[in-house]
Parts: structure tokens; sequence; C-alpha cells
């Protein structure tokens, strides 16, 4: 049975303890006494040393903790250390979701259902389908005046039977380690947490996703939280110098490029549009009927896009007796367009020839298109079209 020095001391960064056990090869040790904390309750597994080996991965098996090493550790006594800078991030995100936890019951009457602390942020999963924005600022704001209050977080071993004030009722029985905040916050816990708010530092909500009938809530805390917001402000900076702007005129200023730029795109769309029709009836004016009276035109292209070509296809075949063919060496594809009065009906024809070449596509009586597995197979469908 492995001692679980984490549980009386999270500060705990070195120590020395007896090999119990190790596997075969070496890489999976047993310690009488341990401080590193395996992934368990969302909070990930320490890493650090065991003899100058690193440890990779940290696993609970009930009675004993494995130590999966990055080579075979040799001897029965050794030196561990705990790599702190992990350890400390881990300690300050998981006392923040117990504040946050413990805020959004205080003030919402809203309970959490699972908590997950990730490489780069953490979440909450809340339990509601929805959550008002002014509600997630009220509880950011109301969690950093906790942390600035620097409340004292202790740990006590209680019986299940006689514990009481939970925040979350314990199904466990016997001995309970329960971590609470004063004044505030009584949790089930075997994690790794600060001594005092004060330390968790400050508390970042971001994004809220609504998760089937929950409400995931993303934070950071600490260290990763002055991180994004010196990224944020960063990118911020950027955005406004782009724009010669301040930080606070950015978000106008780049509204208003991004207004211009749609009236822009909405006004070189109409224009490419009225183009269409102009080439449409120009080509149609230019193109000699056959014997038939019919208009026919071929528009092919080594690449591209067939939509490129469709507001032609429409201004041409909007006219009497008029066929459009437009087609694309690569990849191969074609588009077939016609007038109501052609005599012709596009879906169907293409759709034909389209299966006997092996490709694929369709349309209605006006107009329709398809690819082709190859350049041979586009010369088959469009040799059949003209004859059409």
């Amino acid at each position: 049975m492995s001692e679980r020095l984490y549980y009386t001391d999270s500060y705990l960064r070195k120590f020395r303890a007896l090999v119990t056990g190790r596997s075969a090869d070496g890489r999976r040790i047993y310690l009488d006494r341990t401080a590193f904390y395996p992934a368990s309750g969302g909070q990930p597994h320490d890493t650090g040393s065991i003899a100058g080996v690193p440890v990779v991965e940290v696993e609970d098996e009930g009675e004993r903790i494995a130590h999966v090493v990055a080579a075979a550790v040799d001897g029965d006594e050794v030196d561990c250390r705990i790599d702190w800078e992990r350890r400390f991030d881990h300690m300050q995100q998981h006392s923040g979701q117990h504040l946050l936890s413990a805020v959004f019951v205080e003030r919402f009457g809203v309970a959490t259902v699972s908590f997950h602390l990730g490489q780069e942020s953490s979440t909450i999963d809340l339990e509601t389908g929805t959550l008002d924005p002014a509600r997630v600022l009220e509880a950011e704001r109301r969690a950093n005046q906790v942390v600035c209050e620097n409340r004292p977080l202790a740990v006590s071993f209680e019986d299940a039977a006689e514990t009481r004030d939970l925040r979350k009722p314990s199904e466990r029985a016997g001995t309970l380690r329960v971590v609470s905040i004063e004044g505030l916050d009584r949790s089930a816990c075997g994690g790794t947490h600060v001594a005092r708010t004060g330390e968790i530092g400050p508390i970042l909500l971001r994004k809220l996703e609504r998760i089937r009938n929950t409400t995931r809530v993303e934070f950071l805390c600490g260290g990763r939280a002055v991180g994004r917001a010196r990224a944020d402000f960063d990118a911020l900076s950027r955005v406004a110098q782009m724009v010669s702007g301040s930080l606070d005129e950015a978000p106008g200023l780049v509204a208003a490029q991004f207004e211009a730029a749609r009236n822009a795109d909405k006004l070189r769309r109409k224009l490419e549009a009225d183009l269409a029709q102009y080439q449409g009836r120009e080509l149609y004016s230019a193109t000699a009927p056959d014997e038939a009276g019919v208009r026919r035109v071929l528009r092919r292209q080594p690449s591209g896009n067939l939509e490129d070509l469709r507001a032609i296809a429409q201004s041409f075949t909007a006219q009497a007796k008029a066929v459009f063919v437009a087609a694309l060496d690569e990849p191969p594809a074609l588009l077939l367009a016609v007038s109501a009065d052609s005599g012709v009906d596009a879906g169907k024809v293409l759709k034909a020839a389209l299966t006997q070449a092996g490709g694929r596509g369709g349309g209605n009586q006006r107009m329709a298109q398809g690819s082709l597995p190859s350049r041979e197979a586009l010369e088959q469908v469009l040799g059949q079209i003209r004859t059409s």
C-alpha cells in the first residue's frame, strides 16, 4: 500500500522512498510512499523523476500507485522529485475550479456536473442548459473577489457517515478527504490544492458551450490567465495597429471595415452579374444559328470553375433557341444550358451521356452539370452532346 504524501502536503517537491515493487522491465515502479499525484477526478497526473529517470505517467491502482518511468530504475531506495511548475499549475486550476463551482452555487444555485483540467485551459460542466453571459461575468467578478480576500483552504479527514454540508454529497464510505474554502465551500476531493485563495491568482472565464443539457464554461487561473491575457492584449494591439486606432477604438474600426468590405463585395457581385448578362447577350448576337435555327456555343477552359460560366450560360440561353456548353479540362467537368424552346432536355441528355462515360451529375430541363473521371470521358460526352 502506497502512502499518499500529497494528501497532507501538496507543496512537497522532493522525497525519498523505498521501492516495493517493479515490473519485469523496470519501467513500472511502486513506492512505499509517494508525492506523485495519479490522474484522477479531472486532474492530470504529476511528472518529475525517480532516481533521475523521468516519470511519464502515474496511475492509481487502488491500494497502490504505479509510476511509469522512461527507463528502468535500479535500487531499493530512491530520490524522487516533482515537476513543481506543472504541479503548482494544476493546484491553481483545481483550486480555481472549487472556487468557481462554489460561486455558481452561491450566486445562482447551479451545480457542477464535471471538471476537466486540460493542457491549455480547463472546463466545468454546469447543470443548466442555458447560462446568461451576465451571470458568467458576475461569477468571474465574485471568484476574483474571493481570490483577493486570500481565504485559507484547509484539508481535513472526516467520517463519511458524519460529514455534513458538502457542496456535492459523496457516495464513498469510510474516511473522506475534505477540501474547504473558508466560509464558502466544502468538497470531498483527493486532488492537490493551494493553501490560500490568493495563490489561485486571477481567474478568467472564456467561452460557453452547450453540451446536451449542460453548459460548459472554459476558464483559466493564475499563470495561465496572465499568459492568455497577455496574448489577447498583443493580438488586439496588432489589430489596432492595422486599423490605425487605439485598443478601445479597434472593435469599432474593424466593424466599419467589415461593413465596407461587405458592401464592396455586394457591388462586385452585382457588376459581375451585369457583365455576365452583357457577355451572354453579346455572345448570342455573335453566334450564327444552325440549320434548325438554334444557336450553339462551346466555352472550354483548361481549368477553373464552372460556376464562373453559369451566369453567362443563363444569359445566353435566356434568348430564343440557344444551347450553351461549358467544359473544363482539369478537373474534367461539363455544364449544359438550353433555352426553353431549344427542343433539348439538358438534364436528360447530360445524365445519359455522363452515365455512359462513367461520370456523375444531373440537373433540370434548362441546366445540368457533372464531373468525369478523365479527359477521354469528357471528349466522349462532348461528342454525344454535339449530336443531340
